[in-house]
């Protein structure tokens, strides 16, 4: 009779545990694991940077790029005097800074807006 009863006092936790353990995440797992898919969307999100780089780093470069060729195109512009500086000072040397800031802060603000939708899509329940 012990036999019997230690027989029917043994449970399976194991089964329990795995039974009340909710369904994985296929893309967190991916993520995590490393698998072709994970690293497809890592793939997305850096080219999406590297594209939003690019983008405006060709702003600025044709911004302040193009200011010299305006001088030497147009010399009478260049000779142009607004508050007693003349006007490529003030051009490059004091309004480049806020173009450069505002650049920036774009830059932060759409990176972060890429980085929204990757985790929107990582969050996105699979159907």
């Amino acid at each position: 009779m012990d036999g019997d009863q230690a027989q029917r006092r043994t449970r399976v936790v194991l089964g329990e545990v795995a039974a009340r353990r909710r369904p994985t995440d296929r893309t967190h797992a991916d993520l995590a694991e490393q698998t072709p898919v994970g690293e497809a969307l890592v793939k997305g999100l850096v080219r999406a940077q590297l594209a939003l780089a690019l983008r405006l780093a060709l702003v600025v470069v044709t911004g302040l790029g193009a200011l010299p060729l305006l001088f030497v195109a147009a010399p009478g512009v260049g000779s142009m005097k607004v508050l007693g500086i003349n006007l490529p000072w003030m051009l490059l040397g004091v309004l480049s800074f806020p173009f450069l800031v505002g650049v920036g802060w774009a830059y932060v603000r759409w990176a972060e807006r890429n980085e929204q939708d990757f985790i929107a899509l990582i969050r996105k329940p699979e159907q």
